[in-house]
């Protein structure tokens, strides 16, 4: 008896370099377990994520007018589970990522390099897709125990260098994750990534201020003022292109 083939993955190649998109889609389509399409612009990139919503996303940083980090802020839960980062340049690494980039592809690359990066991609595609989204309890151990705390009471989450701080009304619990992690695992609907350091509980939002620099913040219902939002937050909450906002 025959095994059944292993499931297609789709992957999407963006860069506004038609020789580096082309390079890329090769060492894909070499996979006949990949099936690839490019975009040659972020703007293209949004509108085809959102679509389609493909499985692994090979993005470049530097593009004209709509850059890669644009494009996942702007795509927001949209994203696919695997994201690898392709440029030239190696001091964006950090902020990639932040922003959950499984890899970052230094050009040039060899195939070596490359398949590697698609192993790991591979890996985590199939760990999103077996396990659940919605995390609903989060263990927090101290020194008296574990406490078992539910997604629903956290009003906001701060990154704390290798550490996640959950803030939950008066009180603070310092967990060992990364926000990019925490991220892929939260339920979408009820939480966003406001900033690269921060997560907010959707229920808890109470207005979207202007500061005194002329950023926009996020207030919470207990007077919490969480730094400046994503343009995607805009989106999440219905909020349309006003003065106010």
């Amino acid at each position: 008896m025959s095994s059944s083939p292993a499931p297609k993955l789709t992957a999407l190649v963006v860069d506004d370099e038609p020789l580096a998109r082309k390079n890329l889609t090769a060492l894909l389509r070499a996979d006949p377990q990949v099936e690839v399409s490019e975009c040659a612009s972020g703007q293209d990139a949004i509108a085809y994520l959102r679509a389609n919503r493909p499985d692994l996303l090979f993005i470049d940083v530097q593009m004209p007018e709509c850059d890669g980090f644009d494009v996942l802020e702007m795509t927001g839960t949209d994203l696919p589970p695997a994201i690898v980062f392709v440029t030239a340049y190696d001091q964006y690494a950090l902020r990639a990522f932040e922003t959950g980039a499984l890899d970052y592809l230094l050009k040039p690359f060899d195939s070596a390099r490359f398949a590697l990066a698609l192993t790991r991609a591979k890996n985590k595609i199939g760990i999103a897709k077996a396990a659940p989204r919605k995390l609903e309890r989060i263990a927090i151990k101290h020194a008296s125990g574990v406490l078992f705390l539910k997604t629903t009471e956290i009003d906001w989450i701060e990154a704390a260098d290798y550490y996640a701080s959950l803030h939950v009304g008066v009180r603070t619990h310092l967990l060992r994750r990364t926000l990019a992690e925490l991220e892929q695992e939260l339920d979408p609907a009820m939480f966003c990534r406001t900033h690269r350091s921060s997560i907010v509980n959707l229920n808890r939002v109470k207005s979207l201020n202007v500061n005194s620099q002329g950023e926009y913040e996020v207030v919470l219902e207990n007077d919490t003022h969480v730094r400046r939002y994503r343009q995607q937050l805009q989106h999440r909450l219905n909020v349309g292109k006003t003065s106010g906002v």
